[in-house]
């Protein structure tokens, strides 16, 4: 098993700190995971009659993720469309140019509901509000509107589609031609897609169109991203969006089976650390720190290799030892 020890926050911190200066914000894909107590998160600030108390680490260690990182792909909203008071918790939490990166509810992306218990009696229907813009900007854009300045990059994952949802993909980037042209300008948008087929240059066309990013990803069905990084067309924007989830061929419940808690690192996965030091290499390089561009974001998972602060660090590794860094102009760490 590899596992650096300690985990040499300091670095982490620098480096995520020098990257967002130049508009790429790295960060990971949820941040409340105990078996990071140790690592990233400091048991002393959890402990209640000297014992981890889970719910107090469960509320509060976002404001010590944030004294680390400046963003983080918040999950939550996929599931249940946010209130304004827990977006004002978040954002509560975290310091000036700190940038979420949320999901967006399913209740807008889901074609049929999946077969899972939290749908209650729509579980296998149809979903009448695929795609619905009115109720995306009622339900989930409005209560960001107040802290538009920490949310980053709003992401519509779409799950793998069969064919009783779209018979052809056309029909699928049709729908969503008109649903992002029915969206308010001045935000940043993302579509992640987990059917290999809809990388078509269709997609990426109305994905450019409308100025939108094609969120790479690692998913079990898809090509992994240094793969949908050299397809022709697929940076569609002025900014990319990237999120390394799991090794292709593997599912999310066989990732949590080998990983967790995710206190260490299990099952290397080179190329992923590779694809995502060259996509922070060309964003650097693309665009200065004056540049117009929107910022863009990374994301590791722990289901990727066992723990995603060790994948992040082994890429910032990769920057530094090919000379990288300091051909970026990156301070010295």
């Amino acid at each position: 098993m590899f596992q650096p020890s300690p985990l040499p926050i300091d670095t982490l911190r620098s480096a995520a700190v020098a990257l967002a200066a130049r508009n790429v914000f790295i960060g990971t894909s949820s941040w409340k995971y105990p078996g990071w107590v140790g690592l990233l998160y400091d048991e002393q600030r959890y402990l209640h009659h000297g014992k981890f108390a889970e719910s107090r680490f469960q509320r509060h260690c976002l404001e010590e993720y944030a004294t680390v990182f400046r963003t983080v792909c918040l999950d939550a909203g996929y599931y249940q469309f946010p209130s304004p008071e827990y977006v004002a918790g978040l954002c509560a939490q975290v310091p000036e140019g700190f940038r979420f990166v949320t999901k967006v509810t399913d209740e807008i992306t889901a074609r049929t509901f999946p077969n899972l218990h939290r749908h209650g009696n729509k579980a296998g229907k149809p979903n009448p509000h695929f795609l619905d813009a009115d109720l995306f900007r009622a339900a989930f854009l409005a209560s960001w509107e107040k802290h538009r300045p920490k949310l980053g990059l709003m992401i519509f994952e779409f799950s793998h589609f069969h064919p009783r949802d779209f018979e052809r993909g056309r029909e699928f980037v049709e729908r969503l031609d008109s649903f992002l042209a029915q969206l308010p300008t001045g935000w940043q948008y993302g579509v992640e897609v987990r059917n290999k087929s809809l990388l078509h240059p269709d997609y990426l066309a109305i994905l450019a169109k409308h100025r939108v990013a094609h969120v790479l990803n690692n998913w079990t069905r898809m090509p992994p991203v240094a793969e949908q990084w050299e397809i022709p067309g697929i940076r569609t924007t002025d900014f990319t969006a990237a999120r390394f989830l799991l090794r292709p061929g593997r599912t999310f419940e066989q990732g949590v089976e080998l990983f967790s808690p995710y206190n260490a690192t299990k099952d290397p996965y080179e190329e992923a650390r590779t694809a995502a030091a060259a996509i922070i290499e060309h964003v650097v390089e693309k665009m200065s720190p004056q540049a117009a561009a929107r910022p863009s974001f990374l994301f590791c998972n722990n289901r990727l290799e066992g723990n995603a602060l060790f994948t992040l660090i082994a890429v910032i590794a990769k920057l530094r030892q090919s000379g990288i860094w300091e051909k970026l102009g990156l301070p010295p760490m």
